[in-house]
């Protein structure tokens, strides 16, 4: 049986978790097609002009990743 007393308890630190490659990841460029997909799938209404601007949107803040 394990006592309280026997447990030591340290803080969750991520980055004793987390390699240098993940800290790192590139993200690809998103297209129209994965936009229409993912607003069907998730059943929000939209037409081409909030899918272009939302593609042009997510495409300049990876960018500036």
């Amino acid at each position: 049986m394990l006592k309280a007393s026997e447990v030591e308890i340290t803080p969750f630190v991520l980055k004793d978790f987390a390699t240098s490659e993940t800290e790192h990841i590139c993200l690809e460029p998103v297209g129209k097609k994965e936009l229409k997909r993912l607003a069907k799938k998730f059943g929000l209404a939209y037409d081409d002009k909030h899918i272009a601007f939302a593609k042009n949107l997510i495409n300049v803040y990876i960018k500036k990743r």
